[in-house]
């Protein structure tokens, strides 16, 4: 089947939320308009139960099925914006400086709004379904919070499922990678600890700014030389900090960014290749250097059941053909890793209209997406909780 009929029928509807939502960006946590409006909607289509503040922004919203059932889905969409100048000149562009919808979330809420609207009204499933709209994706763990404060004790899930816009996928697109799929992911900051001089008595000093960048390179290192070839791994330096003045050798630098890994034991052969090259430069150089390593994100984990059967939901709205599984990893990461670590499911990606990368001042959806994306996601329950 196509598009599911009713869906198409306020699709318009939908595309208006999705540039309300796109016009008014918020970042993690403070996305008290936007949870405002969700929790509104789904109040004015009759979900049964609808749940504020979970998360510190987060919406959990309740239907039960028509049929009886002891079984949930849970079906999960992010809702906050990035720390972005939007560049687009669309007429729903981003009314708020320095914030922006460059990744798409306004999509994944308007989307998981359509399948929540959907389902409220024909509820042909036995069980229920639980609609999380998840705050703070970005890199500031609202996934792990909602988690923290009780998400799946007081809103038990048997499978749960997401899914991402593609703007590297042929437009209705649907492709989901079995078992590992998006990247695990630790920031770092490595604080070098010198002896300020002036710069024309450098020799009075220790200079953390030659450690710093010579550390730069040695971390590169482990991903050429401590890495199995075929082990996926990335590990990228995107900041140096240091100094203030042209005459002063500062007292301190520091090196920061990030790792991509598939794997715990990546993970932790490069942590130990990080303390272990700051240990050599402290002795090479006389220099203290504080290792901060922070995991971020999980590995995204797609249960092979699920993703077929995602895959299977997604068929009945784009066709077969267009619902394939991938074997490529995505080193972007995704913090609905969390969820899946607790709850076995599946996280699919949809391509659209656009070519801009995520994550761009340019970035931009197509609003056809919004139909797909609410019938994939109601036809994973229709599918999953079918009545004896």
């Amino acid at each position: 089947m196509p598009v599911l009929s009713r869906i198409q029928e306020f699709a318009e509807e939908l595309r208006a939320i999705r540039h309300d939502i796109h016009a008014h960006p918020e970042l993690g946590f403070e996305e008290t308009r936007t949870a405002n409006l969700v929790a509104d909607k789904l109040e004015a289509w009759g979900v049964d139960e609808v749940h504020r503040g979970i998360g510190g922004t987060g919406v959990v919203g309740v239907i039960q099925g028509k049929h009886p059932g002891n079984r949930a889905i849970g079906l999960r969409a992010d809702m906050d914006a990035l720390p972005i100048q939007e560049a687009t000149d669309l007429p729903y562009a981003s009314k708020h400086e320095g914030k922006m919808h460059a990744c798409g979330h306004d999509s994944h809420t308007a989307i998981l709004l359509g399948a929540a609207r959907y389902l409220s009204e024909t509820r042909e499933f036995a069980g229920k379904v639980h609609l999380i709209f998840q705050p703070a994706e970005e890199g500031l763990g609202g996934a792990r919070r909602m988690l923290a404060e009780g998400l799946f004790e007081r809103f038990p899930c048997d499978e749960i499922y997401g899914m991402h816009n593609d703007p590297t996928s042929p437009v209705g697109q649907v492709r989901l990678k079995p078992g590992a799929a998006m990247a695990g992911a630790t920031f770092f900051d490595l604080t070098v600890k010198g002896t300020g001089a002036h710069a024309a008595m450098p020799h009075q000093g220790q200079d953390p700014i030659i450690v710093a960048t010579a550390l730069v390179q040695q971390l590169q290192t482990i991903v050429s030389r401590n890495r199995a070839p075929a082990v996926p791994l990335v590990l990228s330096v995107t900041q140096i900090h240091s100094g203030s003045a042209y005459n002063v050798v500062p007292n301190t630098a520091t090196v920061s960014g990030t790792i991509r890994y598939f794997s715990d034991e990546a993970c932790e052969m490069t942590h130990q290749r990080i303390h272990e090259l700051c240990a050599g430069m402290e002795t090479a150089y006389g220099v203290r250097i504080e290792v901060d390593l922070r995991n971020i994100f999980d590995v995204l984990m797609n249960d092979p059941e699920f993703g077929q059967a995602y895959l299977e939901a997604a068929a009945d709205v784009v066709g077969a053909e267009n619902a394939l599984e991938s074997e490529q990893y995505a080193t972007g990461s995704e913090d609905f890793a969390d969820m899946l670590k607790v709850v076995p499911g599946a996280y699919c990606r949809v391509g659209h209209g656009g070519d801009v990368p995520l994550h761009n001042p340019g970035f931009f959806v197509d609003d056809g997406i919004l139909p797909i994306g609410a019938s994939i996601m109601a036809r994973i329950v229709e599918r999953r909780l079918q009545a004896a």
